[in-house]
């Protein structure tokens, strides 16, 4: 599977919503796990939520926890990331990666090296 890329970014004022998608090819899409991933500048990347291959299982960073949201379409073979609740601290460039396996071993979906194929990410700008 290999991450087409991602869109839905944008400028959004604390409190608002954003949903991002995240298309990918490969017809072993629906037997593939996906993540999402974002880096602030100046800080490390960080994981922030995964979906299993059939979406019965997800998974999701503390911080976003809650407010975050994800889903996938294995129809469409996409993946999205329903944003609420935004807050200036979630402003990063956000990247959909494609995992190694269709569901993770324990603690595997927020590591880096779970995943083959990453997105050129998108931008999101929460704005106080």
């Amino acid at each position: 599977v290999q991450v087409v890329g991602e869109s839905g970014g944008g400028l959004v004022q604390a409190g608002g919503s954003l949903r991002l998608s995240c298309a990918a090819s490969g017809r072993t899409f629906s037997n593939t796990a996906m993540g999402w991933f974002r880096q602030a500048p100046g800080k490390e990347r960080e994981f922030v939520a995964a979906i299993s291959w059939s979406g019965g299982a997800t998974y999701y960073a503390d911080s976003v926890k809650g407010r975050f949201s994800i889903s996938r379409d294995n129809d469409k073979n996409t993946v999205y990331l329903q944003m609420n609740s935004l807050k200036p601290e979630d402003t990063a460039d956000y990247y959909c990666a494609a995992s190694i396996y269709n569901d993770y071993p324990g603690g595997a979906w927020a590591k880096s090296v779970s995943y083959s194929s990453w997105g050129q990410g998108t931008q999101v700008t929460v704005s106080s």
